[in-house]
């Protein structure tokens, strides 16, 4: 794999929960995407997505902060701010597609960098293949 591509920050905190189903898989892929130097894409709405599912999910700052700062280090990570323009792009791909606003925000930079789209969002696997490429994390 050589094209950029977005993953979904539901992938992500898959990957670092380690109690739930796929997890090892999801673990895997983004390994795979570091260490094969993949362009990542993502809006910068990434970063908070993960580190409050985490914080959430597994109880604690502590474990949240470390994610933030392993997030922070991926060298192959580009990160789109949500400007006026970008959340009017973003707003137009929710209503287009019926999508909630943070998985409208992963698809619009999708649509706008021509990337595929990684996710394990159900909505946006039914919702999205006619206007992006979208799958699973394999």
């Amino acid at each position: 794999m050589n094209a950029p591509v977005t993953v979904d920050a539901s992938v992500f905190v898959n990957a670092l929960s380690p109690d739930e189903d796929g997890s090892d898989k999801s673990a895997n892929f983004i390994s795979r995407l570091k260490e094969e130097g993949v362009a990542l894409i993502q809006p910068a709405l990434l970063i908070p997505e993960v580190v409050a599912s985490i914080a959430r999910k597994q109880g604690g700052k502590q474990i949240a902060l470390e994610v933030l700062q392993e997030l922070k280090k991926i060298s192959n990570l580009t990160l789109v701010d949500l400007d006026d323009d970008f959340a009017d792009f973003a707003s137009e791909v929710a209503a287009n597609n019926r999508l909630r606003g943070s998985d409208a925000v992963y698809a619009a930079v999708a649509l706008r960098f021509g990337t595929e789209l990684i996710t394990l969002d159900k909505e946006q696997l039914e919702r999205l293949p006619k206007v992006i490429a979208v799958r699973k994390p394999k």
